[in-house]
């Protein structure tokens, strides 16, 4: 059985994650469970919406996150952050949108997301590489 819409398109905290994510590179929406989902293209998923997914009460993204990022951010802002159903466990996490979203943040988080769902080639390609600075050994002078 498919999964009825639970997003407004008109929505504007929808409107404005949507450009966020689409900003990121090859980027694949896709409707999925009654959602929008963000995908790395050639990847996997990184994001998906909560409309008030299973009358969890707000509208917010799930967000594919780096180890101990869940925590971290959880601990805190609890009232911003969250552990979310289904993909909690693998260590995603909640980033309510409401009045007073920091976008700069959520964006970042969405950026850290996407890089772990780009395949390995695309991965390497779109990380800066290393820098080719090597620290000096000789001693500072005294003066």
């Amino acid at each position: 059985m498919a999964h009825p819409r639970m997003y407004d398109d008109s929505n504007p905290a929808i409107l404005r994650l949507r450009k966020v994510c689409m900003a990121l590179g090859d980027v694949v929406e896709k409707e999925a469970w009654g959602e929008c989902t963000f995908r790395a293209d050639g990847g996997s998923m990184f994001a998906m919406t909560d409309n008030n997914h299973h009358q969890s009460g707000h509208v917010a993204v799930w967000v594919k996150a780096p180890a101990m990022v869940q925590e971290i951010l959880v601990n805190s802002d609890p009232k911003k952050f969250f552990r979310p159903p289904y993909m909690g466990h693998k260590g995603w996490v909640g980033v309510k949108l409401d009045a007073g979203t920091d976008w700069s943040e959520v964006a970042a988080i969405l950026r850290d997301g996407y890089m772990l769902s780009l395949p390995q080639k695309k991965r390497a390609a779109a990380s800066p590489p290393p820098s080719k600075a090597r620290p000096s050994r000789r001693k500072p002078r005294r003066g």
